[in-house]
C-alpha cells in the first residue's frame, strides 16, 4: 500500500497514522513511522523558514550578485563567504579565479595545447560556480550558443565548462567589486 506513494504523500500518510496502544509489531511500526514523518515535516518547515531568511539576507547584502543569471541565495551566500574569508587575496580577477579553483593551468603534452582547472582553492566556491554554469547551460540562450560554437571548434564538454566557469568567475568578481564599492560609498 505504501510502496507506490510519492515521498510527500508517504510522509503525509504516515504523519496521519494512529498507532493506538503499542502492543503489537504493527502498532510499534506505525508509531515509529508517524514519529519519523512528523520529524520530516518539522525539518521541511524549518528549512523553508531558513531559506526565506537566507534569501532576504543575501538580497540585502549582495543584490548585484543575486541579479546574475543562475545565482540564487544559496550560491550567492557561498560565494560571499568565500570572498569574505579571504579579503586580502582578492587583489584582482585572477586572484579570485585562483581562490575559487578556476584559474587555468597549462596541461599540454606534445603537439596538444590545452588547459585544465586548478584543483586547489575553495571547493565550495568552485561548486557554486559549477552550479551557475549548469543552470546557464540549461536555461541561458547566450550560453547555449557559446556551447554550440565551442563544440564546433572541437572542444569537449569538460573544456567548455572550464571556460564557462572562468567566465562566470569574472562576472562574480565584478559583482563582488560592485558590492565593495557600494559599501565604501555608504560608509
Amino acid at each position: 500500500m505504501l510502496r507506490k506513494l510519492t515521498t510527500s504523500k508517504l510522509v503525509n500518510m504516515c504523519a496521519d497514522f494512529r498507532p493506538g496502544k503499542c502492543n503489537s509489531v504493527t502498532a510499534a511500526t506505525k508509531l515509529a513511522m508517524k514519529s519519523l514523518a512528523c520529524r520530516v515535516k518539522d525539518l521541511h518547515a524549518e528549512v523553508k523558514m531558513l531559506d526565506e531568511q537566507l534569501a532576504r539576507l543575501t538580497n540585502l547584502a549582495a543584490p548585484e550578485l543575486i541579479n546574475l543569471f543562475g545565482v540564487g541565495p544559496e550560491v550567492a551566500s557561498t560565494l560571499l563567504v568565500s570572498a569574505g574569508d579571504n579579503p586580502g587575496r582578492l587583489s584582482g580577477e585572477a586572484a579570485f579565479a585562483n581562490l575559487c579553483g578556476v584559474a587555468p593551468i597549462p596541461a599540454s603534452s606534445g603537439k596538444t595545447n590545452r588547459h585544465r582547472l586548478n584543483r586547489g582553492g575553495d571547493r565550495q566556491a568552485n561548486a557554486a560556480l559549477y552550479r551557475i554554469v549548469v543552470v546557464r547551460l540549461r536555461f541561458h540562450e547566450a550560453t547555449k550558443r557559446y556551447v554550440e560554437r565551442r563544440t564546433a571548434e572541437g572542444l569537449s564538454k569538460k573544456e567548455i565548462i572550464r571556460c564557462l566557469k572562468r567566465y562566470v568567475a569574472r562576472e562574480v568578481f565584478a559583482a563582488l567589486k560592485a558590492i565593495d564599492e557600494r559599501k565604501a560609498l555608504t560608509a
